[in-house]
Order: C-alpha cells, then sequence, then structure tokens
C-alpha cells in the first residue's frame, strides 16, 4: 500500500476563474524522495499544501488524498500535525519561538510528551543536525540558512514518516543550499523517510531523487525517474531549461548516447565527446562608462550601539549603465548594503552617493522620484492592497517592461500568489516609478527558470536604456548570464570582484554548475552557452557521443 495516494485532485481557489489542481492522481511509496518541479503559478505550492490539512488553502477541492490508505480528513484530530512534517519556503514564517531550544521543544510540548522523552529528543536532533554551539542562542542571531536547518530540526523532532518542503533553498546561498539538500537527502537514506519537495535550483536535487513530477498549468506531465522525465522534456524548452547544466548541455548539443545527469557525468560527457584545441572564448569587455551611479566610501554600519559591525569600512562603486550583482553567504551584509543605499539606515560613519549626491542632499523624497527604486527581499512588504489589479493600478510602465501577462492574477490577492508570482508582481510595481538606479534584492527567488531567461532580457533592455541595476542574489547562474561585473561579499565588505567569466572561474563553490562541470577541459566557461559554443567550435572527437 502505498504510503500517500492522490486520487483525481482538483482545487480552485476562492474567486478563481480556473483550478490550480487539476486531476491530478499519483502515489508515493514509504521511503521515496519525490521532487517536484514547474513552471511559476504550476501548482506545485498548492498540491503540496493540500496534503498537509493545517496548511490548505480555502477554496473548491474535489477528488481524494489518503495516508496509508485512510482519508485525510477521517483520520484522529491531529494525526497529520506530527506524521506529516512541512518546511516552508521562508524560515522567519515558520519560527514561532525566541530561542533555538524553545523551537525545538515547541511541539514536543503541544504533544504533551513526559520530559525525558523531550530531552532525549532534544538532545538526539542537536546532535543529528550540529546545532549544539547555538543551542541557546536568540534565533534573531541566526542566519538564513541556521534559520532553515533548524525549522527542518523542529519538524524532525516530531519524527514525523513524511517531509514536505516547498522551495526550502529559496533564500539560501549556495553552499547553505547544497548543505541543506544534503541532510534531506540524508534524513531519507538513513531513516528511510519519505520526502516530496518542490524547487526550482534542481542542479543538486534531480540527481539525488527517485522520481521527478513536473506540473504544468496545474495538471501533471510527468512522475517517472529523473532521466526518463528529462529525456521526454525534449522540445519542451520552457520546462528543460529548468534542469541541470549536464542534461541541458547535452540537449543543446543534440548529443547521443545516455544523457548525463550531475556534474560528474557532465564532466565525462564532455571529456570524452569534444575536443579543446580551444580552450576559451574572447574576452569579455567591461561598460565603457566609468560615472560612479553607487558610490560606498568608507561605510560602517550597525544595527545596534552595542552590536557588531555588518558593515565594516565598505568601499564599492556601481558604475553608471550596468548590471552589477553581489554575491556572498547569509548575513554577511549584503541585504544591509541595499537598505542603506536607498536610505532606510543610516551608516554611522563613511560616505554613500547616489549620482554623486549625498544621501542626506535629497530632501523630500526626491530620492525616490525617478531616480532610486528598490525591490525588498521579502515583496509582501509592498503590498498593500486587496487584489493584484489594485496594487498594479497605475504601473502601466512597469506592465510594459516585463513580458509576463500578469493579467490572469489580477483578481487574487497578492498573498495567494505563489511566491514567483508576488516577485514579478512586486518587479511591476518598482519599475512603474522608472528609476535610473535599480536595487533587486534577491529578485529569482522563487522564479522558474524561464521567466527568469524573460527577466535577464527585462534588465538587459533596461541597461541598453541607460537604467543601473545592483543585484543581490545566491543565483549563481543568474549573476553569470546577465551581469557586467560580479561581487563578493564576505563579513561587510567586497573580497573580489570581475567579469562574470574570471569572476566564476576563480571560485571553486560560489560559481556554476558549467563552470565545475568544464574546468580542467575548457577556461573561463561559465554559461551553458559558453559550454555550448566551445563544444561546437571544437567539435567532436572521433567516436565521441
Amino acid at each position: 500500500m502505498a504510503l500517500i495516494a492522490v486520487e483525481n485532485l482538483s482545487f480552485t481557489y476562492p474567486g478563481g476563474k480556473a483550478p490550480a489542481v487539476k486531476d491530478v492522481s499519483f502515489a508515493v511509496q514509504r521511503g521515496e524522495m519525490v521532487a517536484l518541479c514547474g513552471l511559476t503559478g504550476s501548482g506545485k505550492s498548492t498540491l503540496l499544501r493540500l496534503l498537509k490539512p493545517e496548511l490548505a488553502p480555502l477554496g473548491d477541492k474535489t477528488g481524494r488524498i489518503l495516508l496509508e490508505g485512510i482519508p485525510l480528513e477521517d483520520l484522529p484530530d491531529g494525526a497529520t500535525a506530527f506524521r506529516i512534517g512541512y518546511v516552508m519556503q521562508r524560515p522567519e514564517e515558520q519560527i514561532v519561538t525566541d530561542k533555538v531550544w524553545h523551537e525545538l521543544a515547541f511541539g514536543l510540548e503541544n504533544r504533551n510528551l513526559p520530559q525525558p522523552v523531550m530531552a532525549r529528543r532534544m538532545a538526539e536532533m542537536a546532535a543529528y543536525f550540529g546545532i549544539e554551539d547555538w543551542f541557546d542562542r536568540p534565533v534573531s542571531q541566526l542566519s538564513g540558512g541556521q534559520k532553515q536547518l533548524l525549522n527542518l530540526a523542529a519538524v524532525m523532532v516530531m519524527q514525523p514518516e513524511v517531509l514536505i518542503l516547498d522551495e526550502p533553498t529559496a533564500q539560501l546561498d549556495p553552499i547553505a543550499a547544497s548543505e541543506f539538500i544534503a541532510t534531506v537527502r540524508k534524513l531519507n537514506r538513513d531513516t528511510g523517510l519519505t520526502v516530496l519537495m518542490a524547487e526550482h535550483r534542481l542542479e543538486e536535487v534531480v540527481p539525488l531523487c527517485d522520481r521527478l513530477m513536473v506540473l504544468d498549468g496545474g495538471q501533471m506531465l510527468a512522475l517517472d525517474a529523473p532521466r526518463q522525465v528529462i529525456a521526454g522534456l525534449k522540445g519542451r524548452q520552457e520546462l528543460l531549461c529548468a534542469m541541470p547544466a549536464a542534461p541541458r548541455l547535452y540537449h543543446a548539443l543534440q548529443a547521443d548516447g545516455p544523457c548525463p545527469l550531475d556534474v560528474r557525468e557532465g564532466r565525462r560527457f564532455v571529456a570524452e565527446s569534444y575536443r579543446n584545441d580551444l580552450r576559451s572564448l574572447p574576452e569579455e569587455s567591461a561598460p565603457g562608462n566609468e560615472s560612479a551611479a553607487l558610490e560606498f566610501s568608507d561605510v560602517f554600519f550597525r544595527y545596534e550601539k552595542n552590536a557588531p559591525d555588518v558593515l565594516r569600512g565598505l568601499s564599492f562603486t556601481a558604475r553608471e549603465g550596468e548590471i552589477c550583482c553581489i554575491l556572498g553567504g547569509n548575513g554577511s551584509g549584503k541585504t544591509t548594503t541595499l537598505s542603506v543605499a536607498a536610505g532606510l539606515h543610516r551608516p554611522y560613519a563613511g560616505q554613500v552617493k547616489v549620482f554623486g549626491k549625498k544621501l542626506k542632499e535629497y530632501k523630500n523624497q526626491s530620492l525616490y522620484r525617478e531616480c532610486l527604486a528598490m525591490l525588498p527581499q521579502d515583496v509582501q512588504t509592498v503590498f498593500l492592497k486587496n487584489t493584484v489589479g489594485e496594487e498594479l493600478a497605475g504601473a502601466e510602465v512597469g506592465l510594459e517592461l516585463l513580458p509576463f501577462d500578469l493579467l490572469p492574477l489580477f483578481h487574487q490577492h497578492p498573498y495567494d500568489l505563489s511566491g514567483g508570482q508576488q516577485q514579478l508582481v512586486a518587479l511591476a510595481r518598482v519599475l512603474a516609478t522608472r528609476p535610473r538606479l535599480l536595487l533587486l534584492d534577491e529578485p529569482t527567488k522563487g522564479v522558474d527558470a524561464s521567466a527568469k531567461a524573460k527577466l535577464i532580457t527585462v534588465l538587459k533592455n533596461l541597461k541598453q536604456q541607460g537604467m543601473t541595476i545592483l543585484v543581490v542574489t545566491h543565483d549563481v547562474e543568474f549573476a553569470a548570464a546577465c551581469a557586467d561585473r560580479c561581487a563578493m561579499f564576505f563579513r561587510g565588505q567586497i573580497v573580489s570582484q570581475g567579469a562574470p567569466r574570471q569572476f566564476f572561474h576563480e571560485n571553486s563553490f560560489y560559481t556554476t554548475a558549467v563552470s565545475r562541470m568544464t574546468r580542467g577541459w575548457f577556461d573561463y566557461a561559465v554559461t551553458l552557452e559558453d559550454a555550448a559554443e566551445l563544444c561546437r567550435r571544437n567539435g567532436r572527437k572521433e567516436g565521441g557521443a
């Protein structure tokens, strides 16, 4: 008997013109790891929330969801609260207490377990997840990666049979995301935990999962082993572009033979199939304009008088008419930098200039009138109205700049949208202010690969129109594809910067999958286009795939 069985499930949100989930049926066996993918708004989050009754959205539902053959609604009260664990996209949404150990104890206390049982479980989880060193710390002092790991530990201390994760790495830096995914897979392997995970960052998830589910327009397009699913996506570029770099390169080159699935298999595929007489492409040319749009000069900032500095002598310049991406670990000061640049926080030392003027010289909100605009990481803070249509009233300029049809969303409340849809609606609002300097904090969070490619085109078009764009991002693939310059942030300072090919070639972990896959065979290949072009120019080896 399947642990989870979904039979002819459909769901429509209140006022919705079309179902968010349409006649979906599948079964998940105990101990399986299933990854869900699909375009933004394809129904992934809705489907996962329907599997967790405590989080199920309001609306019209038909069909059945069974846990070990019993419909969820027929289970005893509270059964699914403990048997089905759920980790959300935004770590802060799930944390309910002030201390790490309080968070671990919260669910156990609600189950009214004996004190010795609680102590044993908490100690075991703290040891397993390696959080003993911050067991007594306030959760407010944790990085984004630590908060998400704590959420996972707080769920696992309840000993669930099923773990559901909705884009859990969306706000994590590449290293923290990799560690989180490895931890989930270890739980699956060590304990036989059944895992369903929705993700847009599939580079490491796809090679690890047992089956891959593809949703398209609320319907299940495929559910099978990853290689079989990816092979069936040929011709569906909007879905194929979300897959790991190795199979994308394989399809781009129209290769034959077994399709590689991960970096290791991709390295073997490239080295065995293609020559490397030409090892690199011509160098990138830097933007010609040297005028400064944004200048930080020896800036220091801390949130509280006795707290440690977040920005520690930051000196940095974003030039007019360039796209500059800042990368770095969670808690390194990237978001704080944007807040200081936008005048939301004032440094206690140093100087910040926007287009040659000190921030304090911009009077009466003039900084925000066709000069500077910022898309925050938490885009929900942008929304003030009850419907998307009301939010975007008067934002025609922003809608014209974005090649996305947001009209079908106009009747929905902004909070009912998927994370990626919220990003696009908020971006349309921000662009409507016609800024000369655009600050973006994690603009690709929750956005599918196809929409991300369109967003890159939008940003490049805005740059051609003279806009300067400063982006804070954990998405190395996005930065490699759209940036003129990338910079690494560490402990409140810029420690390195350069053109994308040079920048990512010199990094070992803050780099793209293509760079890791081709390193040693090609030089400075950091995007799929780089690798594909080098393969084509060099040609295939005799007898190669």
